[in-house]
């Protein structure tokens, strides 16, 4: 049976471990967790907010996730838009989820993430 999600994995290209660092924990306020050493070597870094998981391995042969996307469930989303706004991430308002207001950007590799609050 499955219990719960754990963590969901995002790919990124080598070298970008400190753009990711800025956003994930700059931008998102995520906090970064340590990779156990043997994964640690593999570089990619991993980040946590509350019991939500994102994990950003690295892909020699990278291509950003255009429709694929983590949603992540947000309080305050118009703070989140300015500050993705403010530090020039893209910013798509969507107001077709009935019951929430949400939001789509990407990260510094071009993965598409999407953030929603409920309104009800």
């Amino acid at each position: 049976m499955i219990a719960a999600l754990d963590h969901v994995q995002l790919a990124a290209p080598p070298g970008s471990e400190d753009a990711l660092r800025a956003y994930y924990a700059g931008v998102l306020g995520m906090t970064e967790i340590p990779k156990p050493p043997a994964l640690a070597a593999r570089g990619g870094c991993w980040f946590r907010a509350g019991t939500v998981q994102l994990h950003l391995g690295i892909e020699a042969d990278f291509r950003p996730a255009k429709k694929a996307h983590p949603g992540l469930r947000v309080t305050g989303i118009d703070t989140y838009g300015a500050r993705l706004t403010a530090h020039g991430a893209p910013v798509t308002w969507d107001n077709t989820l009935p019951g929430h207001r949400r939001l789509y950007s990407e990260d510094p590799a071009g993965n598409r993430l999407e953030l929603l609050e409920a309104t009800g």
